[in-house]
Parts: C-alpha cells; sequence; structure tokens
C-alpha cells in the first residue's frame, strides 16, 4: 500500500477509519440512536459498529451506504472535516460534536417543538451576548 498510515499486521486504527467512526458515533448519538438499533437497521450485530466506530474495523462502502441511509445523512457526512483535519492536525477534542455532553443537548434541543425551540434559542443568544 501507499498510505504512510498502512501497517500490515498493526493493530493501530488509520485515522481516516477512526474519523468515520467518530462520525458514525456522532450521528447515532443526535439521532438518540443506540448501537443496537442501528445495527438492527443495517442487518449486523452491535459489536461491528462499535468496531466501526473506534476505527478499529474499516466501513466498506456498502455498509457506508446502508449506514448512511439508516442515519438519514449522504455518505460524504462521515468524511466532513477530514481534510481539515489532516492538512492543519487538528485536535478532536475541539470538535463540539466529539463532546457527549453537547450531543445531548443537541438531541434534547431538536425533541423541544419548533415555538418553544425558537424562543430557547432566543434566550441562549442573549445570554451569551450578556457573557
Amino acid at each position: 500500500m501507499h498510505s504512510n498510515f498502512a501497517r500490515e499486521g498493526s493493530k493501530m486504527a488509520h485515522p481516516v477509519d477512526v474519523h468515520v467512526g467518530q462520525r458514525v458515533r456522532q450521528r447515532r448519538w443526535m439521532l438518540g440512536m443506540t448501537q443496537q438499533q442501528l445495527a438492527d437497521a443495517v442487518g449486523i450485530k452491535f459489536q461491528q459498529i462499535q468496531k466501526y466506530e473506534t476505527g478499529a474495523n474499516r466501513v466498506s462502502a456498502s455498509r457506508m451506504f446502508e449506514i448512511a441511509g439508516a442515519m438519514g445523512v449522504s455518505i460524504s457526512f462521515f468524511f466532513e472535516g477530514l481534510a481539515g483535519q489532516a492538512a492543519e492536525g487538528e485536535d478532536a477534542r475541539g470538535d463540539v460534536l466529539t463532546d457527549r455532553e453537547a450531543l445531548q443537548l443537541v438531541r434534547v434541543y431538536y425533541s423541544i417543538p419548533e415555538a418553544q425551540r425558537r424562543r430557547l434559542f432566543d434566550l441562549a443568544r442573549v445570554l451569551s451576548d450578556a457573557a
């Protein structure tokens, strides 16, 4: 293989596989979906979802297509931010979508009826301006 990251027989996950796995986990959390629910939706065992999310196993193109469909996103969603990360060496911890609390907040926010959500958003904007 031509990649600097490829290591025959190595247990080290490829950075692209790790990034894709993180995006799968982020989207799953935003949807409030369990690993079991995602696995059932694509016809695999939840342990395989765990391996995808950690980057331990590479997601095939056909499986990525199925996962994207089950999660209501395009395949490109899983690669968003990858080019900038590789070019700038961005730390994944700086991404708000890697924070479990932030993901829970987004999920809860979208579960609120639209009229109340708009008022909550306006309140948050006022509070952030005051800070």
